[in-house]
C-alpha cells in the first residue's frame, strides 16, 4: 500500500539538501548573466508587451484590461512549462550522484519544481507592476491568489514526478512533451478569451484542461477583484490532488528500477 508519509518523512530528513539544490538551480539559471535575476521580471514584461500589441491591435480581442489579463495567464503557464521541462530531466540529469550515494530520488524532481516556483515569485513583480500601471485595484480577494499558486504548484509537482519517471525509461518523452506543450498553450485561454470559441469546444477545453481553472481563478482574484465560482475552485483542487497522487504512485512504483536505466 502506498504511504505518502514515507515521502514526507524523507523530505524532512533531506530538507537541507533540497534547499541547496533549489539554490543551485536558481544560481545556474542566471550564471554569467549581466542582468541576473532581473530577467525574471523583464522576460514576462517583454513578452506581455509584444503579445498585447499583436493581439489587442491586430486581432482586437475585446477584453477588459488586456495587459493584466494576459500577464496573469502568462505567469501561470510559464511556471508550468518551466517546472515540467526541468522535472523531466531531474532524474537522468543527476545520474552520477544517484549512483554514488543514497538520496531519495524524488528530491531532485521536487527541487526543480520548487526552483521554478521561486522564479515564478520573481516574475510576480512584473505582474504587480502591470496591475498597478493599468489601474487595477487590489482587493482583499487578491490575497487569495496565494491559494491558486498553491494549487498550481501541487499540480506541477504531480505532473513533474510522473514525467520524471517516464523519462528514465523513455527519453523521447522530453521531445514529445515539447510538442504537446505548444498545443497545450493554444488550448489555454492565455492570449484570448475562451468565449470566442464555439460552445462545444470551449466546454471540452474547460473540462479536460486544468490550466483553464487555474488561469481563470487567478484572473478573477487579481484582475477583476472577485471570488471565482465554486466550480472553478473545486475543479482546480481536484485536478491538483489527482495529478499529485498519480505522480507519487507512478514514481514510487518505478523508482527502484531507475538505477538500471540511468
Amino acid at each position: 500500500m502506498f504511504k505518502i508519509f514515507d515521502y514526507v518523512s524523507g523530505l524532512f530528513k533531506f530538507k537541507d539538501l533540497l534547499q541547496q539544490l533549489v539554490i543551485r538551480d536558481i544560481k545556474l539559471k542566471y550564471r554569467r548573466s549581466f542582468l541576473g535575476y532581473l530577467w525574471s521580471v523583464l522576460n514576462p514584461l517583454g513578452t506581455m508587451i509584444v503579445v498585447a500589441l499583436i493581439f489587442s491591435q491586430i486581432f482586437r480581442f475585446e477584453v477588459q484590461n488586456y495587459p493584466a489579463y494576459l500577464i496573469c495567464g502568462q505567469v501561470i503557464f510559464n511556471f508550468i512549462l518551466e517546472s515540467t521541462n526541468a522535472a523531466i530531466v531531474s532524474i537522468t540529469g543527476n545520474a552520477s550522484l544517484l549512483k554514488k550515494t543514497y538520496v531519495p530520488k524524488y528530491i531532485f524532481t521536487i527541487s526543480k519544481v520548487s526552483s521554478s516556483m521561486v522564479n515564478m515569485i520573481f516574475s510576480m513583480i512584473a505582474l504587480v507592476l502591470v496591475v498597478m500601471i493599468t489601474g487595477v485595484k487590489f482587493t482583499p480577494y487578491s490575497l487569495l491568489s496565494i491559494l491558486v499558486i498553491l494549487q498550481v504548484y501541487v499540480y506541477a509537482l504531480g505532473l513533474g514526478l510522473f514525467l520524471a519517471q517516464v523519462s528514465v525509461f523513455f527519453r523521447d518523452i522530453q521531445y514529445i512533451f515539447g510538442v504537446l506543450t505548444t498545443l497545450w498553450m493554444y488550448c489555454t485561454p492565455i492570449f484570448y478569451p475562451i468565449t470566442i470559441l464555439p460552445n462545444n469546444i470551449g466546454r471540452i477545453i474547460t473540462m479536460f484542461n486544468p490550466l483553464v481553472s487555474y488561469v481563470t481563478q487567478f484572473r478573477e482574484l487579481l484582475v477583476y477583484g472577485r471570488l471565482p465560482s465554486m466550480d472553478l475552485i473545486i475543479s482546480g483542487i481536484l485536478w491538483s490532488i489527482f495529478v499529485l497522487i498519480i505522480g507519487l504512485i507512478s514514481f514510487k512504483k518505478n523508482q527502484d528500477e531507475f538505477i538500471l536505466y540511468i
